[in-house]
């Protein structure tokens, strides 16, 4: 018919890029579908925050102290640094509360053992010796003791001939009382120091006191804490 519209056909590229706008149109629905199931606006900010998990459990035990774990400290920053006595304990050999004071009853001599310590036990020409002192409460219940420098001693000597006392040039010995744990072995945090010379109320402060004679000679350390001494000395050897 002559009156008929004929429609006008497009060109294959036209019909191309009508398919990418729909492609394109469905890949952002479908990004907006994933963004939504994902995000979830609609949540609260309480949701938002991250969840903390459980706080991990410690699998530390208290146990028995060894013996550097409650020290009893030396005292090496005295007037004359070869005759420091030694300091107070610490940690947890601590001054006791007032409970724990009232509940304690004074270490004694049966219950607890005192051992001499040094570094080495040999020293070849200078080097000096550095002592220490280990106290263990063998007994079965807790107990208090003077670990305060009043009551520490360290002796050096050579038979009977006794050549060096931390007591000789003590400065300002204290007191302090605390309580040792049953079973609970502590010692010195910081050793002491002997200079190898002879030691005298009257020689505190001289430069030239007589020195030890070394060449393989022996020496003999005692020590006493809270009115118990050691049992036994500790020889040394000095070259």
């Amino acid at each position: 018919m002559s009156g008929q519209v004929r429609r006008k056909r497009h060109s294959p590229a036209v019909y191309r890029r009508r398919r990418l706008v729909a492609l394109v149109a469905v890949l952002v629905i479908a990004a907006g579908i994933v963004w939504v199931v994902v995000a979830q606006p609609w949540r609260g900010e309480a949701d938002a925050a991250p969840r903390q998990g459980p706080a991990e459990s410690s699998s530390t035990t208290l146990g028995t102290p060894g013996p550097t774990d409650t020290p009893v400290p030396t005292d090496s920053s005295s007037a004359d640094p070869a005759d420091p006595a030694a300091s107070d304990a610490t940690d947890t050999a601590a001054e006791p509360p007032p409970e724990d004071a009232a509940a304690a009853k004074p270490c004694v001599a049966a219950d607890v053992v005192v051992e001499a310590v040094t570094d080495q036990d040999t020293y070849r020409s200078g080097q000096n010796p550095q002592l220490s002192i280990r106290l263990t409460n063998q007994g079965a219940k807790d107990c208090t003791i003077n670990v305060g420098t009043t009551s520490q001693t360290f002796t050096i000597s050579s038979g009977s001939d006794v050549w060096w006392r931390s007591t000789d040039c003590q400065a300002e010995p204290v007191d302090m009382v605390v309580t040792l744990a049953a079973g609970q072995s502590v010692s010195s945090a910081a050793p002491l120091t002997w200079d190898r010379t002879r030691s005298n109320v009257s020689t505190c402060d001289s430069a030239d006191r007589p020195r030890a004679p070394g060449g393989g000679a022996s020496y003999h350390l005692s020590v006493e804490i809270g009115g118990v001494a050691s049992a036994v000395s500790k020889q040394i050897l000095l070259y």
